[in-house]
């Protein structure tokens, strides 16, 4: 189950691949002045997961009017997710959760996906500007997507 609505986000720090390198995503650097959609999803190059990000890429202007920066979150790693993101156009940001520790964190860990090995679940959070969960959604299988309408409503209501 994951973590609820009212809870202090987990912070972290992951790495992300892009053209310039690799870097830090750090959750907290958001705290004062954005809020945050976090987006877990299964894995890099899968289907629901490649049309899900996607779709968000395609309306991240909307996010940034509404004062949040998105952050997608896998296990893997961060040279799979560059590569990815290069084939698919993806312009969110990506962090790599190689380790698990953030997915545990929020607690949306997947046991076992299609028998390949554990895995983030697919969820969605909003995290205030004071680092505050304000919208918690893990979805009830891997092939269904977080409510987007959800999600900018809640972040509506922290303009």
């Amino acid at each position: 189950m994951a973590i609820s609505v009212g809870s202090k986000a987990p912070d972290f720090t992951l790495k992300s691949k892009n053209a310039a390198g690799l870097s830090d995503v750090t959750l907290s650097k958001n705290f004062g002045s954005k809020n945050t959609v976090l987006l877990f999803f299964p894995l890099a190059f899968t289907g629901v997961c490649t049309a899900e990000m996607c779709d968000v890429t395609a309306v991240l202007s909307q996010y940034g009017s509404l004062n949040a920066d998105v952050i997608g979150v896998s296990v893997d790693s961060p040279f799979a997710q560059e590569a990815w993101a290069q084939k698919e156009k993806i312009a969110i940001t990506l962090a790599s959760d190689l380790n698990k520790t953030v997915t545990k964190a929020y607690d949306v860990l997947f046991p076992m996906l299609a028998g390949v090995g554990d895995t983030s679940a697919r969820a969605a959070f909003v995290i205030d500007k004071h680092g505050v969960v304000q919208y918690s959604e893990q979805t009830p299988t891997p092939k269904d997507l977080p409510n987007f309408t959800a999600v900018k409503a809640a972040l509506a209501k922290l303009k």
